[in-house]
């Protein structure tokens, strides 16, 4: 993989998540990944609007809401999931 086309985590903080429709889901709070294999897991949504509430997303101990990063299906100005492989 070459350099530039790589994407750090830390970039990712606090970017806009949208749905492939454009719904507005909230900004990336933190990503959870396997510590192990370094898989990503979740991305842990901060300021969640009133939409992902419908959704009956998963929660983490803490109570944040997390989408599943197998959901993910662009990055750039914008996180873009695929809202039929979170429900």
């Amino acid at each position: 993989m070459v350099d530039d086309q790589k994407k750090f985590s830390k970039n990712l903080i606090g970017k806009t998540v949208v749905s492939k429709s454009g719904k507005r889901f909230g900004e990336v709070g933190d990503i959870a990944f396997e510590v192990k294999s370094g898989e990503l897991i979740h991305v842990v949504l901060k300021n969640p609007t009133q939409y992902t509430e419908k959704l009956e997303l998963e929660k983490s101990k803490e109570g944040n809401l997390l989408i599943p990063f197998s959901a993910v299906i662009a990055m750039g100005d914008f996180l873009v999931v695929s809202e039929e492989d979170i429900v």
